[in-house]
């Protein structure tokens, strides 16, 4: 019998609210986080808008010594250390004395995917000056890929497995399913799980080249992420972080802990880049059976289900999503669970975006409300004629949740979806 697993803290970097509390109130409002950059215009980006956090130096100093900022340039870790040690103090956990044992029962997933580019930057034009003396000692930690689930690690105290993983934008959804699965099987009491991104040109120019960002809203950013509409004309890129302490029932029940929800369980595939699937475009075959599989595996029916946290990126393959959702669950018009995408207004945060969104869900549980699909005034017709227009919601609705998915669709043709449920 696997062990019931719970979410008793969280934490949130997002371009639209840092803090829980902040982002909590930014959802429900429908408040964009996305501006202007005019960086990207003077490297002549088609699309020079994006989502970034704002961070000043005086809250990064609640999180790292004067030390460790000396010479940091890796705001994804950045992000993802204040997510993470945020969801630690939320759950009431205390980091291991600094002469103490480690934490033998907690661990880390923490995903990114692309780390401290604007560092290893640094470092080349270092190189290129025969400055490789002047690197300085922590180039290596702030670029590896597992910088930042071994920042995180330290700063806690961590004794259990402590790694990342790296699915491109399945990244955060998978790392909650990993560390779901770790403590199910018995193999740790509590995991930190989460994902983070880099907000950096050197991140987002590649999708600039690829033409899967818009470059028609420049002038109107607040308007620019346009996911399910007929309008829609490519997504705007982010960055951030998220994490939740997942911990055993029968942990968080013996601490008296906060319980925000239930991780019932989930799946995750690959569709092979076969059946119409790319390095770049999903299978909808291996789509559906991802969420089929998670329904299985959370031992639920698609009927329990009342609502849906969109992978939904605002490119031309959001009305094959709504089409998967539909063939998978077999439920369509007004049949079909209340859904919404949490990139409206914050961009597409790559890599962090899974867990961010998995915050606004398990959010969203909490406190009964669905968070308005901002620039959705025109439905997609494609998408019009499979669901409801009232399960695409324009504002915030109050309205009792029980049950919820989220899934997350990445580059590779990877595929992740996650149930949770309000106990």
């Amino acid at each position: 019998m696997k062990r019931r697993v719970v979410i008793t803290g969280m934490g949130i970097v997002s371009p639209n609210g840092v803090g829980i509390l902040t982002f909590l109130k930014n959802i429900r409002s429908g408040v964009s986080g996305i501006r202007h950059f005019p960086k990207l215009t003077e490297l002549n980006f088609s699309c020079q808008l994006g989502a970034q956090p704002e961070v000043p130096e005086t809250l990064q100093k609640q999180y790292f010594t004067d030390l460790e900022l000396r010479n940091f340039n890796s705001n994804g870790i950045l992000y993802g250390v204040m997510a993470g040690m945020d969801a630690l103090a939320d759950a009431g956990i205390n980091v291991a004395e600094k002469e103490g044992e480690p934490l033998w029962d907690l661990g880390v997933v923490f995903g990114t995917g692309t780390s401290g580019v604007e560092k290893f930057r640094e470092a080349i034009y270092k190189l290129d000056d025969g400055n490789v003396r002047r690197l300085g000692s922590t180039t290596v930690i702030q670029t590896m890929a597992s910088g930042i689930s071994a920042y995180l690690g330290g700063k806690i105290g961590a004794g259990n497995w402590v790694t990342t993983n790296s699915s491109a934008c399945a990244t955060g959804t998978e790392a909650v399913l990993m560390g779901y699965d770790h403590i199910a099987n018995g193999k740790a009491e509590q995991m930190l799980c989460g994902s983070c991104s880099d907000a950096s040109p050197y991140v987002w120019g590649g999708f600039d080249a690829m033409k899967v960002t818009t470059f028609k809203h420049n002038d109107t950013p607040k308007q620019a992420s346009r996911p399910m509409s007929a309008s829609a004309s490519g997504f705007v890129p982010g960055s951030g972080a998220g994490a939740v302490l997942l911990e055993s029932l029968e942990s968080a029940q013996k601490r008296g802990a906060t319980i925000y929800t239930e991780v019932l369980g989930g799946s995750s595939n690959n569709g092979g880049q076969r059946l119409g699937g790319s390095m770049t475009a999903p299978n909808s075959k291996a789509v559906q059976k991802c969420i089929t599989d998670a329904i299985r595996n959370a031992q639920i029916t698609s009927r329990e289900l009342d609502y849906l946290n969109g992978h939904l990126t605002a490119t031309a393959k959001d009305p094959t999503e709504i089409a998967n959702w539909c063939e998978a669950l077999g439920r369509k018009g007004k049949d079909f669970p209340y859904i919404n995408s949490l990139k409206a207004m914050i961009g597409h945060g790559l890599a962090a975006s899974g867990s961010m969104e998995i915050i606004s869900t398990v959010l969203q549980l909490q406190h009964g409300f669905v968070f308005p699909n901002i620039n959705c005034e025109d439905l997609h017709p494609e998408i019009s004629e499979l669901i409801d227009r009232e399960k695409v919601p324009q504002e915030e609705i109050e309205v009792p949740l029980k049950t919820a998915a989220k899934a997350s669709f990445g580059f590779g043709d990877v595929n992740a979806c996650i149930i949770f449920r309000k106990i």
